[in-house]
C-alpha cells in the first residue's frame, strides 16, 4: 500500500509542474522496454466443503453370480412303505421271429449203429477184361500138306555187283545243299573306280511376302518368295508341287499368325490330310506341322486355307516368315 501512495503523490506533483511549464514542455521521450513478469502467486487456500448433491440414477444390475459350492450329502430318508401286489397283466403279443443265431459247434461222432439186413442181390455185372494168355499148348500132330500159298513179298537187296561201264552224261540236276565256307582267298587287285550313282533328288522351301499375306480361302496357296527350288518341282504359277519321282516325301509348314484366326490344311490330290488351327489373341503367333506322305508319279500337294476369310490370318513381313517345305526321303 505504502508503493500506491508515493505513486500517486509523484505523479500530482508532474501534473502541476506541467500544468506550470505547458509552454516548455518538449517532445515524450521514447517508451522504455517492458519489465520481467513477477513472480506467481501463493495458491490460495481450499474452499469450505459444499452441500451433499443430489443422488443418482440407480446403476444396471450386475452380472449373475458364480454357482455356490456343493453342500454336503443329507441323510438317507426313511424306507417308504410296501404296497399290496398288483394285479398280472395280460400276456403280450408274440414277437417277431429272431434272427438265426451262429453255427454251433459240430458234435462228437455217435456209436456206430447196427448192422442193416442183408439186401435184394443186384443186377449181374457187365462182361470182364480178357485174362492174359495162358501157357502154351503141346505140340500137335503134324498135318497133312496144304496147297501152294501166294508169292511173298520181295527180299532185301542183294550186294552190289561189279563196277559197269561209265554211261553217257545225265541232265543237268537240281542244285545241291550249300557246302561249308570256304578258307578266305587272297585279296585280288584293286579295281577301276566306277562311276558315281546318281541319287533322285526333290526338294524345295517357298515363303509368303507381304503383297501374297492373308490369301483367299479355300484355293491352293500361291507362295512367291523362293528360298530353294532348283528342280522346279513347286509350280510357282499354281502353287502346288507335283511329284516328279516316286517315293516317300516330307512335309512341314512354319506359319505367322496376325489380325485374325488362322486355319489351314495340307492337301493331297484334292483330299485334306493335315489341318492347323490357330487363334489371334493379341500379338504375334506362330504355329507349325508336318508329315510323311507316300506320293506316286503326278500327286500333287499344296497348302490352303480353310474357313473362309475370318481364319486366313496368314502373315508375312520383314520380322516375321509362313514358309512351306517338301522334301524326298527316299525312292520306291
Amino acid at each position: 500500500m505504502r508503493i500506491w501512495w508515493l505513486l500517486f503523490a509523484i505523479g500530482i506533483g508532474i501534473g502541476n509542474v506541467n500544468s506550470e511549464d505547458t509552454c516548455r514542455q518538449g517532445h515524450p521521450g521514447v517508451p522504455g522496454n517492458p519489465g520481467h513478469n513477477g513472480l506467481p502467486g501463493r495458491d490460495g487456500r481450499d474452499g469450505v466443503k459444499g452441500d451433499k448433491g443430489d443422488a443418482g440414477e440407480p446403476g444396471h444390475p450386475g452380472d449373475p453370480g458364480k454357482d455356490g459350492m456343493n453342500g454336503e450329502k443329507g441323510d438317507q430318508g426313511a424306507n417308504g412303505k410296501v404296497e399290496a401286489k398288483g394285479i398280472k397283466g395280460d400276456p403280450g403279443s408274440r414277437g417277431p421271429p429272431g434272427k438265426h443265431g451262429p453255427k454251433g459247434l459240430v458234435g462228437p461222432m455217435g456209436e456206430k449203429g447196427l448192422r442193416g439186413e442183408t439186401g435184394p442181390q443186384g443186377q449181374k455185372g457187365g462182361k470182364g477184361d480178357m485174362g492174359p494168355i495162358g501157357p502154351e499148348g503141346l505140340k500137335g500132330n503134324t498135318g497133312p500138306l496144304g496147297p501152294t500159298g501166294l508169292p511173298g513179298p520181295i527180299g532185301p537187296i542183294g550186294k552190289p555187283g561189279p563196277k559197269g561201264d561209265a554211261g553217257p552224261l545225265g541232265p543237268q540236276g537240281e542244285p545241291g545243299v550249300r557246302g561249308l565256307r570256304g578258307w578266305k582267298g587272297d585279296r585280288g587287285e584293286k579295281g577301276k573306280t566306277g562311276e558315281i550313282p546318281v541319287l533322285p533328288k526333290s526338294a524345295f522351301t517357298v515363303g509368303l511376302t507381304v503383297l501374297s499375306k492373308f490369301p483367299s480361302s479355300d484355293i491352293p496357296i500361291k507362295f512367291d518368295r523362293i528360298l530353294y527350288n532348283e528342280f522346279n518341282h513347286y509350280d510357282i504359277a499354281t502353287g502346288k508341287f507335283i511329284c516328279h519321282i516316286a517315293g516317300v516325301y516330307y512335309f512341314t509348314y512354319h506359319i505367322t499368325v496376325f489380325s485374325r484366326n488362322v486355319q489351314v490344311s495340307l492337301v493331297k490330290n484334292g483330299v485334306k490330310v493335315l489341318h492347323t488351327k490357330d487363334g489371334y489373341i493379341s500379338s504375334e503367333d506362330q504355329a507349325s506341322s508336318g508329315i510323311v506322305l507316300q506320293l506316286k508319279l503326278g500327286d500333287e500337294v499344296w497348302m490352303q486355307v480353310t474357313g473362309g476369310e475370318r481364319f486366313n490370318g496368314l502373315f508375312a513381313d520383314e520380322d516375321d516368315d509362313t514358309t512351306f517345305t517338301g522334301f524326298l526321303l527316299f525312292s520306291s
